[in-house]
């Protein structure tokens, strides 16, 4: 039997927590690698490419609403998945490990909540309802009867009705991420000029 039988957490919460930690790993270790070889001064400017693919991304949510019309929404999602994720990296590393000024920090925890709450719509809702209904046609092969099925998956159901509250967290939280980036972007333009 192995460690971790085959289960919602197994499929689909690791996989999730994988992505958030490689995510962790490259921002250290690009922050790392400009200390390092001392271009501290590439960091500075990595906030620039990374929030214009952040804002890039929002084509998905322009062409699931309909403002845009013409092509796939499959590959504006993938494209959404990617842009985002690229651009955050690149935005955690501009972060860097300074702690001089409390607006981007609160513009970074906003991005990485935001970050987390887009992977678990990417990653865990689609797969989780997915492995929830096969797991319930699996008992129903057996000849499990509906009440004998619905206690079986329980508490993978429990899971994924958790797991459904992301949209009400994710839009609100990129509104939050939007508003103290900007504050961000105007101060920077206040305070540092055109140096």
């Amino acid at each position: 039997m192995p460690i971790f039988p085959s289960t919602l957490w197994r499929e689909h919460i690791l996989p999730f927590a994988f992505l958030v930690l490689l995510l962790g790993v490259l921002t250290l270790a690009g922050d790392y690698l400009l200390h390092r070889l001392n271009l501290v001064w590439v960091g500075r400017y990595l906030g620039i490419p990374g929030t214009i693919l952040i804002i890039g991304s929002l084509m998905y949510s322009l062409r699931k609403r309909k403002y845009i019309k013409t092509g796939n929404p499959k590959s504006y999602l993938n494209m959404h998945e990617l842009a985002a994720w690229l651009g955050s990296l690149l935005v955690l590393i501009h972060a860097g490990i300074h702690f001089n000024a409390i607006l981007p920090w609160l513009a970074t925890v906003a991005m990485g909540i935001n970050v987390i709450s887009g992977l678990v719509g990417k990653m865990l809702l689609q797969r989780s309802r997915e492995h929830v209904q096969s797991q319930r046609d699996s008992y129903q092969l057996r000849g499990l009867s509906r009440p004998e099925v619905e206690q079986a998956v329980f508490w993978d159901s429990v899971t994924f009705d958790a797991m459904t509250q992301w949209r009400k967290v994710h839009i609100p939280i990129f509104i939050v991420f939007a508003v103290l980036s900007l504050g961000h972007i105007i101060s920077v333009f206040l305070f540092w000029g055109w140096q």
